[in-house]
């Protein structure tokens, strides 16, 4: 019954000073509109930047021998007997989740041409199956991707060529140590030349078919990794738990994408504390709003507070009312704001903002291997949006307990004085 009455007051009295209410609101609801838009937007920034970056290297999930990841080497690969069984293990998880699985045989050497030498890594790949995989056969600016019958052909990035003085059809030779340690060159012809936007791949990545890196470097049925491509990277725990529990008795190692790309990792990490950073201060906003609202109410209605302790409201009582009303205000807020941010940001943005003025050069999108889309689609999850509503929740809450405790302690004598 008690609690009843002290909600009753709490709700008459938001009533009451209805335009410090909507005042008060109004701060709540546009802060956690903002922070709903601002989040979607990180969230699909995020999402296409680990795309774009799993696409060109090691995809969501990764499949290795034990020690490859720390040594980069050949002798540490998947060979001839575990090859199938990996393969088999990722065709028994394929389905909505899976978009794309491709092999890999990754080695570091020198590619060489008439003009210079320089230090590249070679993937020889399947190139049907990296049609899929990768975006890099879209990124033609001379020649073609390689082909399935393709076998002494390369495909190099746009700044190799020009250090090399490639061109389409210029022979080059590449340089490897093989499986048994021996320094073996390969010359192959230039099928095509590819521009991504991402420095270290345009001068630095060729890809040869998957056979002539073997024969080359005298690994035959092997791969020093073979990649996943998921729909979606929160997909990657759940898909890496299954790789394992189906290869756990073999020679193999499961790793998500953080595991595999540490560099991609440690980018979006950065990226995610700046955003901590500006949510916090955006909390903090909202919180001195929130706490100078409700202060001013205490302050601006001691006679009112004076009047319910003489009728019989103790001060723990006058208190709780004060509390409510805040407690109240952010509750009602934080759904109005929730329900606006979806709105607004669905409705206008739906399709994705165009940041391309922004930057003029491509290249400035580019880091840790990948490269955002200009063009970013918000995204939303509902674990971010909850949480959010959550922190908002609790910040309404802190900032409401000083003023309900300096009601609760009000002097009835004093309050009952009139003003002079």
């Amino acid at each position: 019954m008690r609690f009843r009455v002290l909600l009753k007051l709490a709700l008459r009295s938001v009533g009451r000073n209805a335009r410090r209410s909507a005042l008060t609101a109004a701060a709540m609801v546009i802060g956690l509109a903002l922070l709903i838009f601002s989040r979607s937007l990180a969230e699909g920034a995020h999402e296409q930047w680990v795309t774009s970056a799993v696409r060109m290297g090691t995809g969501h999930v990764a499949i290795q021998a034990p020690d490859y990841l720390e040594s980069g080497k050949l002798e540490h690969r998947i060979g001839v007997k575990a090859y199938p069984r990996a393969l088999d293990a990722v065709e028994a998880v394929a389905g909505e989740r899976v978009v794309a699985h491709a092999p890999r045989l990754t080695v570091n050497g020198l590619a060489s041409s008439a003009s210079s030498a320089l230090p590249v890594r070679v993937e020889g790949v399947d190139p049907d199956r990296e049609r899929i995989f990768s975006d890099l056969d879209e990124k033609v600016v001379d020649g073609r991707y390689l082909q399935s019958d393709d076998r002494l052909h390369a495909y190099v990035g746009v700044e190799l060529a020009r250090r090399l003085g490639l061109k389409v059809g210029t022979r080059f030779v590449l340089t490897a140590q093989s499986a048994s340690g021996d320094v073996e060159g390969q010359l192959v012809r230039v099928a095509g030349i590819f521009k991504s936007a991402v420095p270290e791949m345009d001068a630095g990545l060729i890809h040869i078919p998957l056979e002539t890196a073997r024969e080359w470097l005298g690994t035959p049925g092997a791969v020093t990794t073979y990649a996943v491509l998921l729909t979606s990277s929160r997909d990657t725990g759940g898909v890496v738990e299954e790789l394992h529990d189906r290869l756990s008795g073999d020679d193999l190692r499961v790793l998500g994408w953080r595991d595999a790309s540490p560099e991609l990792d440690a980018a979006l990490r950065m990226d995610d504390y700046g955003d901590y950073v500006f949510h916090s201060i955006l909390f903090a906003i909202v919180a001195l709003a929130i706490m100078n609202a409700v202060m001013m109410s205490v302050l601006g209605r001691r006679r009112e507070f004076g009047v319910l302790q003489a009728l019989g409201l103790t001060g723990a009582q006058t208190g709780w009312v004060v509390f409510g009303e805040g407690l109240f205000l952010t509750a009602a807020s934080g759904v109005v704001g929730m329900g606006l941010g979806f709105l607004f940001t669905w409705g206008f943005f739906r399709d994705g903002i165009d940041f391309s003025g922004l930057v003029e050069n491509e290249s400035a999108w580019a880091s840790a291997g990948g490269i955002v889309d200009p063009v970013i689609v918000p995204t939303f999850h509902s674990s971010q949006v909850l949480l959010s509503l959550y922190f908002m929740l609790i910040i309404g809450t802190l900032a409401s307990i000083y003023p309900a405790m300096r009601a609760s302690k009000l002097d009835v004598a004093e309050a009952m004085k009139f003003d002079q």
